[in-house]
């Protein structure tokens, strides 16, 4: 029995599972859960706040601004381009710990042995955006890919293993999470807008209105024990 299969006999009873091997949970976090995920994520930016990465090459700027939690975080420049790395580019300070919802998300769903090592935390406010993209910078292809939604709902669209062929849309709401495991786990995939006046949370600094957090918990390395 693959991972895979040993997941889908424990996973929530509103979980979709796509014959592609992707997984949407709506409402996996309840709205106190969602508050104190937030609260965590707020303390997490405290000590690495949001930077804009660039693309490779061009130095073209993200429409979405990003920072990290955990033992390795994701960052992009134009001279180094996409990679992982232990510290935050601009302060040079290591990364804060994965906060304990999340990690409490990967246990719960992810049916993978060994804990995430890079927790990416991505805003988007009403203009960012995100292409089709995989994620494939990481050594170890083996362990899924997990998401978590917070504020405002998104379009979230995805194909196959290649930037050609049919592409199918999702709504992504606030709580929802979102797995890429198995043959899933390669998809192109990427966030086409944000849809206006639906999250569930209270405006804040950290969340104003129409603005959405995404969390994308990853194994990067390949594990020789867990």
């Amino acid at each position: 029995m693959t991972a895979a299969a040993g997941l889908f006999s424990e996973l929530p009873t509103q979980a979709r599972i796509y014959e592609n091997g992707l997984v949407h949970v709506p409402a996996y976090l309840g709205p106190g859960a969602q508050r104190a995920l937030l609260a965590e994520i707020e303390e997490a930016l405290a000590e690495a706040p949001l930077f804009r990465p660039a693309m490779p090459r061009t130095g073209k700027a993200f429409s979405v601004r990003m920072s990290n939690c955990g033992p390795l975080g994701w960052v992009s420049d134009r001279e180094r381009g996409y990679r992982y790395q232990a510290a935050h580019p601009q302060t040079g300070k290591s990364w804060p710990k994965i906060p304990a919802l999340v990690l409490k998300a990967w246990k719960d769903l992810a049916g993978y042995p060994c804990l995430p090592e890079a927790c990416l935390i991505n805003f988007y406010d009403a203009a960012a955006r995100m292409g089709m993209h995989q994620d494939r910078d990481e050594a170890a292809l083996d362990a899924p890919v997990l998401s978590l939604s917070l504020g405002s709902s998104c379009v979230f669209r995805f194909g196959g293993t290649t930037r050609a062929g049919k592409t199918e849309v999702l709504e992504l709401a606030s709580g929802d999470a979102l797995l890429l495991q198995g043959a899933a786990r390669l998809l192109y995939h990427g966030v086409t807008r944000l849809i206006p006046e639906t999250s569930p949370l209270p405006d804040s600094d950290l969340l104003p209105a129409d603005s959405r957090i995404n969390l994308t918990l990853r194994r990067v390395t390949r594990p020789v024990s867990c």
